[in-house]
């Protein structure tokens, strides 16, 4: 094993991979064994019904790291939110109110903003004939 491969993941990265009995799985690490080159992985999504929400062990060569998202999308972040509760992961969960509370801030200005823009001609709204 080389060193990249001992810090290949670190816990709560997504991965994706296949178990030894070959079923797709989708996941976050939950645990890292370095010493014998294995993850064990918090089962999201699978081909194998069964196999979701329950947590199995993979040799780091049958997991892939996948890229971290941005989410800036309420909807997205409200069902991240119940995953984070559905897998007791309260930091992430912590993490998540706290984005959210930043869009929501973030959306109050810029209504508040919008408010106080006239369209067209403005010296018209003033027009003391109309």
């Amino acid at each position: 094993m080389t060193m990249a491969d001992e810090y290949r993941f670190v816990n709560g990265d997504w991965v994706q991979g296949r178990s030894r009995d070959g079923e797709l799985i989708h996941g976050y690490v939950e645990t890292i064994d370095s010493i014998q080159g294995i993850v064990k992985v918090n089962v999201v999504e699978s081909d194998n019904e069964k196999a979701i929400g329950k947590s199995i062990w993979l040799l780091n060569k049958w997991a892939e790291k996948l890229l971290d998202l941005t989410v800036s999308n309420e909807s997205q972040l409200l069902s991240l939110i119940d995953l984070a509760l559905l897998s007791k992961d309260e930091q992430w969960f912590m993490e998540l109110s706290a984005k959210l509370a930043s869009i929501k801030k973030i959306s109050k200005v810029n209504n508040k903003k919008s408010e106080y823009l006239i369209s067209g001609n403005r010296i018209k709204n003033f027009d003391v004939k109309r």
